[in-house]
């Protein structure tokens, strides 16, 4: 390993213009390609501290042994000539979006004498329109089809077209009309090239015009009684109709612009983008690509401009181009995307409108295809089993951890302390198994206290289910102190209920149940909830967490169990009593699987804790009034208006209300007086105070 100071320049040789740096490592190969406006400010951010930098960026400059620069007069030039290096040297440290496939497109050869349309997959040819990217090459053939009724161009081969001209014989498609068989000499080059220039305006967008001049040639037919060309006209109508259903307007005056949508996490991205012509979707694609480097959400965007056009020019590049976050230097990427264009190219983030709501759904779309990849990633048996291989070597087990459980505690700056615990076996969820937690001991925010008892509740029913299957014995480690207490005592300064932990997201018989639910059972041959233990006990968080659930574990005499905690910020993995942290290697499986386990814990507890903020917030003092539902509560609401107003009524005006007797009358008005009105809310904006809304509690 490197040190940076050791190749750092002086202070005075490096420019203070813009430019593009290299990083070489001892080979002389190029392993980070970046550019700058101030070359001086942006390099001296890699020679600070070590323990100051991003760890990726500590990775790269200390397997680096050199660096060098190239000046360049404008931003733009800097641009262009770092997305020139990542193509020619491949950097390992950069992020490079790679396709997960071979995108099919619908390309028209206008580079030959008689253009030809099929599908296209790979680098694109000079001389070809492309249109899409689409998501199947089904779905070009299906478009073709319906075409090519009204745009007869060629779509054979070269063999077979000369085939054809040899024979003097055109394919079934020149017999059945649905190719103007240029091969026999049926149409003159000039006229078949005015065809494919047809097909392809109408691909592009200019639909309008053919349908109409379709629709008037037809009554132009009816007219004159030519009722057979009538009904040829009307079913080219149709077709072009169809083709065009195929891709529904999104966006109005026929806008050409592409979405980009960026989902991430600390270790992947993916990328989506739809390719809009004409306000119509003609094309899809995306990239999931590792992030190798500290790059944001501005910086994924950014190298996704130059992955998509790099190598474009012209139309391909469109008038619009809508991201979720500017580049850092937004007027240089605009600006390079209209020199390859040759017009204006507007860069911007959608605000409002349809532009907006599409965004969203490109956003969905990147969303799921993160997750399919990771599952994807996750259902492979061959690396699920190399993940649990690497954990277990990783922190030293004597098996592979087949059963983990993993904690997680959140909260909104105290409020509604909740915890979860989530089980993966074999590499996979366990949904069933879920479980989830309010703090009950305490109230505040406090993650470590909070974990110590999680941890504790849940080991402590472990125990509690052993011995009431016979299954507990003393374990012969512990201490005499710890021998002499029952399964269900724990030690510690802070006395733990040792009442049955909360569980399950809903009371649903086949998945996790509330608190009331989880008492002990009979035994009735089924597994019980907590019955059996994981073999690796992972927390969200560092060391703190990781002492305070082994702390836990130690009070109730388990052993046999390993803990780690993975913290989110570095992905660095903690165990007990070690003062440096266990780093995977990032390509690592295990780490991989650590991390969707952990993620996992903090989308499950997070969901309870809006749950639980949500239902509190909905709350109204009429909760509180036995035998009064939900009908009537709306009904004394509608009458008076507002709760603040039931307060203030007399219990004759309450029993004016249809369906309400005196005797609740009276508790209404018992349950009323008993709570105290929370203050009114302030509209720090107009100084305007705001009232208690329909349901009683302020926001």
């Amino acid at each position: 390993m490197a040190d940076p100071s050791s190749y750092r320049p002086k202070p005075g040789q490096i420019p203070d213009s813009p430019g593009v740096y290299k990083f070489r490592d001892e080979h002389r190969r190029v392993i980070y390609v970046g550019k700058a406006k101030n070359l001086r400010q942006r390099l001296a951010n890699y020679f600070q501290d070590l323990a100051g930098l991003h760890p990726r960026t500590r990775t790269m400059v200390t397997t680096a042994a050199s660096v060098e620069w190239t000046v360049v007069s404008t931003e733009v030039e800097a641009l262009q000539l770092e997305y020139s290096w990542i193509k020619e040297y491949d950097p390992r440290f950069n992020v490079k979006y790679r396709d997960d496939k071979s995108y099919p497109y619908l390309a028209v050869t206008l580079n030959e004498e008689f253009p030809r349309v099929q599908v296209m997959r790979g680098a694109k040819k000079k001389g070809v329109r492309y249109f899409g990217p689409y998501g199947h090459a089904w779905a070009i053939r299906e478009t073709v089809d319906l075409m090519l009724r009204v745009f007869p161009v060629r779509t054979c081969s070269a063999g077979v077209f000369k085939n054809a001209a040899r024979t003097g014989r055109p394919c079934l498609l020149g017999y059945i009309g649905k190719c103007s068989a240029p091969c026999v000499a049926r149409v003159t080059p000039e006229e078949h090239r005015e065809l494919a220039d047809d097909f392809c305006d109408f691909m592009a967008g200019r639909t309008g015009a053919y349908i109409r001049r379709l629709e008037k040639d037809m009554t132009a037919a009816a007219e004159e009684m030519e009722y057979e060309r009538a009904a040829r006209l009307r079913d080219d109508a149709e077709a072009l109709k169809r083709a065009m259903e195929k891709s529904a307007v999104v966006l109005a005056d026929a806008t050409d612009a592409d979405l980009i949508a960026v989902a991430e996490d600390e270790l992947e991205a993916a990328v989506q983008i739809f390719h809009v012509r004409g306000g119509r979707v003609r094309g899809q694609r995306g990239w999931v690509t590792d992030k190798v480097e500290n790059v944001d959400t501005s910086g994924l965007v950014e190298h996704a401009l130059q992955q998509l056009y790099g190598e474009e020019a012209g139309d391909a590049v469109p008038k619009e181009v809508l991201v979720p976050a500017l580049p850092e230097d937004p007027d240089a990427v605009s600006q390079w995307l209209a020199d390859r264009r040759g017009s204006q190219v507007s860069l911007r983030i959608p605000q409002r409108g349809d532009k907006k709501d599409l965004m969203a759904t490109v956003q969905r779309n990147a969303l799921q295809a993160l997750g399919l990849h990771k599952t994807k990633r996750a259902s492979d048996l061959t690396t699920r089993s190399r993940a649990l291989e690497e954990i277990s070597e990783a922190l030293g087990l004597d098996t592979a951890p087949l059963r983990i459980e993993c904690f997680d505690i959140s909260h909104l700056q105290g409020d509604d302390v909740v915890a979860s615990m989530v089980v993966f076996e074999d590499g996979l969820a366990r949904k069933g198994e879920y479980r989830r937690f309010q703090i009950k001991t305490f109230e505040g925010q406090d993650d470590v206290r909070s974990m110590h008892e999680v941890i504790g509740r849940r080991f402590r029913r472990y125990l509690h289910e052993k011995e009431h299957t016979g299954e507990w014995e003393e374990n012969p480690a512990q201490t005499p102190e710890q021998a002499s207490r029952t399964p269900g005592q724990a030690s510690g300064p802070a006395p733990v209920p040792t009442g049955p932990a909360p569980t399950g997201p809903v009371p649903a018989p086949t998945g996790p149940t509330p608190d009331s639910a989880a008492e002990p059972r009979e035994d009735d041959g089924r597994p019980k909830r907590f019955a059996y233990p994981p073999q690796l006990l992972v927390v969200d968080g560092g060391q703190p967490q990781v002492a305070a659930a082994k702390r836990a574990l130690d009070e109730l005499g388990i052993d046999d169990i390993a803990v780690c905690g993975l913290a989110k910020r570095l992905e660095e993995v903690w165990l007990p009593d070690d003062d440096d942290p266990v780093v995977l290697p990032r390509s690592s499986e295990g780490l991989y699987l650590l991390q969707r386990i952990r993620d996992e814990a903090h989308r499950f507890a997070i969901t309870y804790q809006r749950a639980k903020r949500a239902k509190r917030v909905r709350s109204s003092p009429l909760d509180d009034v036995a035998g009064l539902g939900d009908t009537r509560k709306q009904a004394l609401i509608k009458h008076f208006g507002s709760v603040k107003k039931l307060r203030q009524a007399t219990i004759d005006e309450i029993c004016e209300v249809p369906g309400i007797g005196r005797r609740t009358a009276e508790s209404v008005a018992v349950a009323l007086a008993s709570t105290t009105p929370a203050a009114p809310a302030v509209n720090t904006a107009t100084g305007e105070i705001i009232e208690e809304d329909d349901g009683g509690s302020t926001t």
